[in-house]
């Protein structure tokens, strides 16, 4: 009984999953041309080339905005988890899906404690803030270490860490919560 319990939970986790990123995907079909993620504040910075530091690879990139934010770094392959004081409260490298995100600034539209990736991997923490041509994009960590390779031929949108910075990740990515993507 129980792993019939099991897998009617997961077959829902995944229709789910699925019907929150058709639904993403059908609302972004209707966003005018140059319109990416949430609308910025006019103190936000309007561009996101925003160069990096030369005294740090780890540094803030200049130009990712003000107060507390989460930074994504898609070519540094890096998240920094920035406090409302502007002061970094942890930085760490990630291994991206095969869908990046654009660059922009997005906020946290949904979270789930532990759900089965599209790469068929149990994963927790997951923490969404956009969608790709039908492909959510968000960041996860698996529960357990990888047994094999990715499968770089699927779509996959999940931003993955470490467990510990999957963790701090979940403690500080709550919904709405602005999440700045740079170069």
């Amino acid at each position: 009984m129980a792993s019939s319990s099991s897998g009617i939970v997961a077959g829902l986790t995944a229709a789910a999953v699925a019907t929150v990123g058709f639904l993403a995907w059908q609302a972004s079909a209707t966003v005018p041309a140059g319109l990416g993620g949430a609308p910025r504040s006019s103190s936000e910075p309007a561009t996101s080339e925003a160069p990096r530091a030369t005294r740090s690879p780890t540094a803030l990139p200049a130009g990712s905005g003000t107060g507390q934010r989460v930074v994504y770094a898609v070519h540094d392959h890096r998240v920094w988890l920035v406090g409302g004081d502007g002061k970094v409260r942890r930085t760490f490298t990630v291994e991206p899906g095969t869908v990046d995100p654009e660059p922009g600034t997005y906020a946290v539209t949904s979270r789930s404690n532990a759900i089965t990736g599209t790469d068929g991997l149990p994963v927790e923490h997951v923490v969404r803030f956009t969608s790709v041509d039908g492909v959510t994009i968000g960041f996860s960590a698996t529960v357990r270490e990888p047994t094999r390779a990715p499968d770089r031929t699927l779509r996959t949108g999940g931003i993955r860490e470490k467990r510990a910075d999957g963790d701090a990740m979940w403690g500080f990515a709550t919904i709405g919560r602005r999440v700045v993507v740079v170069r």
